[in-house]
C-alpha cells in the first residue's frame, strides 16, 4: 500500500481525504502543531509528523521515502503571535519550500487543490495567489496535478460555516451587488472522489481540472437555500453598491470568522466562477450532490453544523502561539536582474550600516558570524550566524539569530533570518522566522517591531530602485 504525504492533513479537506481513502492508501500527515501531532488519534491509516513547513530541513525529513504528496496548505490563519506578512507572500514561500524539498527527495507528483479561476484579468489577491502557488510547486520540474474548486460544502468547511452563521444570526440582510456573482459549489464527498481518481489512475498526472457540483448558484441563492434548509424567514435587500470593505466588516462581526480568513475570501466574491469542461469533471458530475444536499449533510439531527476537525486543537494552538511569543515577518521585493539572494543579503547589511551610520555598525561577513551594534551599547543588539547546512550556497541565504541584547536568551530553537529567490528569480523574499524578542511584548510591538517593518519596506524601495537602474543599464 502506497504512502501519500499530506500537507494540511488536519484540516477540513485533509481529514475528509484520510477518512475516505484509508482503505486504499497510508498517509503521512504533516502538521506544524505539536498538539495535533501528539494527540491525534491513530486512525484512518495515518502516521502524524510534526513539521514546520517554513523549515527546509524539517520538511525534507518529513517527505523522505514517499513518491507523491497532496498539498492543501493555505496561510490565512496565524503561524506566530506576531505576523508581519501578507498571506500571498507566506503562501509563495511555503510552496517554494515544498517544491525544493519534494525535488530533493525525488517525489514523482504533487497534487494541489486550488481555486476556480475566472476568465480575464483583474484577479483578486486570493485567486492570483492560488495561481502563483501552482507555478511555485511546479518550479522544480515535478509534475503538479492541479484540482481547482470553488466553494467546498461539507461538515466543517470554513466558507460554509461563515454563510450559515450569517443566515442564522441576521433576520434582515442588506446585501451588496456581489451577491449576484455566480459560483459553482462542490460537495466534499465529490471532491474526495476526484482525489481518489487522480491518485489511483496515472493518466491524470500533471493535468489541470476544474471541479464542481451540478449547481451554478449566485451567493444570494445560496443564502436563500440555507434559509429554506433551516426553516428560517429572512428578508434580503440588495443595494446597488459593491462595497467590499463594508462587506468584510459585517461578515466578520456576524459570522465570528477572523479577519485573516474573511478578507481574502470576500475579495474573490466579485468574480463569476465556473468550471471549464474536462474529463475528470465528467467523471464526477453524474450523481454529484446539490448544494442543498451538501448543506443538509453538514448538519446534525438538530440542524447544527458539524464541527471543523481542527476546532478541537485550534484553541490550544492559539494559546501556544501566544505563550511562545514568536515573530514571523515576510516581505517580497523585486530582485534586480542578475542578482542572487547572497548578494541581496550582503547589500542589505551594507545598506543598513550606511543609512543608520553612526548609530549602527555591522561587523562580520555573510559567510560567517555577523554582529549588529547600536550606539551607545558595547554589546551587539543582534548576532547572526550563517546556517552551515546551506554550505555557502547563494540561495537560500539563511542566518540563525543566535544572540544579542534584543534576542531572548531562552529562544530555542533560535530564530532565522533568510533571503530567498522566488518566482523564477523575479522576487526575493526577506523573512524572519520564529524570532523571540527580549523586550516586553507590548513594548516590543510598539518599538522594535515597527522599526523592523519600516526598515524592510525602506530596503524594498531601495531594491526597486536598483532593479530599475539595472534594467535601464541593460537597455543602453
Amino acid at each position: 500500500m502506497e504512502t501519500i504525504a499530506i500537507a494540511g492533513a488536519s484540516g477540513f479537506v485533509g481529514s475528509a481525504l484520510r477518512r475516505a481513502l484509508a482503505d486504499r492508501f497510508r498517509f503521512r500527515a504533516l502538521t506544524r502543531s505539536p498538539v495535533v501531532a501528539s494527540s491525534a488519534p491513530a486512525d484512518w491509516n495515518t502516521e502524524w509528523r510534526q513539521c514546520d513547513l517554513f523549515s527546509l530541513p524539517q520538511l525534507g525529513g518529513a517527505l523522505a521515502g514517499v513518491r507523491r504528496a497532496v498539498y492543501l496548505v493555505h496561510s490565512m490563519l496565524p503561524s506566530a503571535r506576531l505576523n508581519q506578512s501578507r498571506f500571498e507572500d507566506l503562501d509563495l514561500l511555503l510552496a517554494d519550500n515544498f517544491a525544493r524539498m519534494a525535488a530533493a527527495n525525488g517525489l514523482e507528483e504533487i497534487i494541489f487543490l486550488g481555486g476556480l479561476i475566472p476568465e480575464g484579468d483583474g484577479l483578486s489577491p486570493h485567486l492570483r495567489s492560488r495561481l502563483e502557488v501552482e507555478s511555485a510547486l511546479g518550479s522544480t520540474g515535478i509534475p503538479v496535478t492541479r484540482l481547482r474548486a470553488g466553494v467546498i460544502a461539507g461538515p466543517g468547511g470554513s466558507s460554509l460555516r461563515i454563510l450559515v452563521n450569517l443566515i442564522r444570526r441576521l433576520p434582515v440582510m442588506v446585501l451588496p451587488q456581489w451577491v449576484n456573482a455566480r459560483t459553482r459549489c462542490i460537495a466534499i464527498d465529490d471532491l474526495v472522489a476526484a482525489f481518489r481518481i487522480v491518485l489511483e489512475e496515472p493518466q491524470w498526472r500533471g493535468g489541470c481540472y476544474d471541479l464542481a457540483g451540478p449547481d451554478a448558484l449566485t451567493y444570494r441563492r445560496m443564502i436563500e437555500t440555507g434559509a429554506e434548509v433551516f426553516a428560517l424567514r429572512r428578508l434580503l435587500l440588495t443595494v446597488p453598491v459593491r462595497s467590499v470593505r463594508i462587506s468584510k466588516l459585517w461578515i466578520r462581526v456576524f459570522s465570528g470568522a477572523p479577519r485573516s480568513l474573511v478578507s481574502p475570501l470576500v475579495d474573490s466574491l466579485r468574480h463569476d466562477l465556473d468550471a471549464a469542461p474536462n474529463p475528470l469533471l465528467d467523471r464526477i458530475l453524474p450523481g454529484a450532490k446539490t448544494f442543498e444536499a451538501s448543506l443538509r449533510d453538514s448538519c446534525d439531527a438538530e440542524g447544527h453544523l458539524l464541527p471543523n476537525p481542527r476546532e478541537r486543537t485550534q484553541a490550544q494552538d492559539s494559546r501556544r502561539l501566544r505563550d511562545e511569543r514568536r515573530v514571523r515577518s515576510v516581505q517580497r521585493v523585486v530582485l534586480p536582474a542578475g542578482w542572487r539572494a547572497e548578494g541581496v543579503a550582503r547589500t542589505y547589511l551594507q545598506w543598513l550600516e550606511s543609512v543608520f551610520r553612526p548609530l549602527l555598525s555591522v561587523r562580520g561577513a555573510t559567510d560567517g558570524r555577523i554582529a549588529v551594534h547600536l550606539f551607545p551599547f558595547a554589546a551587539p543588539v543582534i548576532v547572526l550566524e550563517r546556517d552551515s547546512g546551506s554550505g555557502g550556497a547563494p540561495d537560500p541565504c539563511v542566518f540563525h539569530i543566535v544572540g544579542g541584547l534584543l534576542t531572548s536568551p531562552a529562544a530555542e530553537p533560535p530564530g532565522r533570518f533568510e533571503f530567498r529567490e522566488v518566482g523564477g528569480q523575479r522576487y526575493v523574499i526577506t523573512a524572519i522566522h520564529a524570532y523571540r524578542p527580549r523586550l516586553p511584548w507590548h513594548f516590543y510591538n510598539g518599538t522594535q517591531a515597527l522599526l523592523h517593518l519600516f526598515v524592510m519596506r525602506a530596503f524594498g524601495t531601495y531594491l526597486r530602485g536598483e532593479a530599475r537602474r539595472v534594467a535601464e543599464s541593460a537597455e543602453l
